[in-house]
């Protein structure tokens, strides 16, 4: 292995570790599904369609892993989604 792929591994790396972070989003019986999606759009930047499809996970599965990155970015997201009453936790 050269030393130009040698690096790219190491960055590959330094990047897995930096989005090791994820929001988790659960069910609940509160929230409408309308409500949902237009928090997602809203708070971590989804489509419509991501949107709709992440709701649709969380009805049926009871959760779903909505956004991943950083934990720099997610924190203040998964606070805002929380303020705002989604159940939702940051792992």
């Amino acid at each position: 292995m050269g030393t130009k792929e040698k690096i790219q591994e190491e960055v590959d790396v330094l990047e897995q570790e930096a989005h090791q972070h994820e929001i988790v989003l659960h069910n609940d019986e509160v929230n409408t599904f309308d409500f949902v999606i237009e928090s997602l759009i809203r708070v971590c930047e989804h489509t419509l369609e991501q949107a709709e499809q992440c709701t649709i996970l969380v009805h049926y599965k009871g959760k779903c892993i909505v956004k991943s990155g950083t934990y720099k970015d997610l924190e203040p997201r998964c606070s805002e989604l929380l303020r705002i009453g989604l159940s939702a936790e940051l792992v």
